[in-house]
């Protein structure tokens, strides 16, 4: 039998994984907005919310297959508002996901150690090779984004660049 830990640590990150596809969903219909229209930009974080949502499916097939029980909770989720912004938006955009992609990162850390301390190898080898290291990686793709918007600044150009890139 599974441990009540583990079970209750793989519903807490079941739960995160939805909390972050939720926020890219945000992220992604505001840069789709007529007023913002930024296509690339919105394909980027549909794209990361879709990857947030498939973690959740995996881990909630990784629960089922270990004879746990899913439980969903509601959507813990700190509004953002990118409206404020400005020409800013896209760089405060990817500083939101640098932060989501943070937060998953601890959460599945914690999630880690509790499959080790219940001393469960396979556990750990599961989310070191399906989470772990695609989580490290975002967090680089998305600090490298950042670095690229800070030396562009407020060009538009170089923003409608940077947006033609991520198509």
């Amino acid at each position: 039998m599974w441990l009540v830990s583990c079970r209750n640590e793989v519903n807490r990150q079941i739960n995160m994984e939805y909390m972050a596809s939720y926020a890219y969903d945000y992220l992604s219909s505001y840069f789709d907005r007529n007023s913002v229209g930024l296509k690339g930009v919105a394909a980027y974080f549909r794209k990361a919310s879709d990857e947030e949502r498939d973690h959740a499916h995996k881990l909630i097939a990784y629960q089922n297959m270990r004879g746990g029980e899913v439980s969903l909770s509601n959507i813990v989720f700190e509004k953002i508002s990118l409206d404020d912004c400005g020409s800013d938006d896209v760089k405060r955009s990817f500083e939101i996901a640098l932060e989501l992609e943070k937060q998953v990162y601890k959460s599945l850390l914690v999630l880690h150690k509790t499959a080790e301390e219940a001393n469960d190898p396979q556990f750990t080898d599961f989310l070191e090779s399906e989470y772990l290291e695609e989580q490290v990686e975002a967090i680089s793709e998305i600090e490298k984004y950042i670095s690229m918007l800070n030396r562009i600044g407020e060009d538009g150009h170089g923003i409608w660049e940077f947006n033609n890139k991520l198509e």
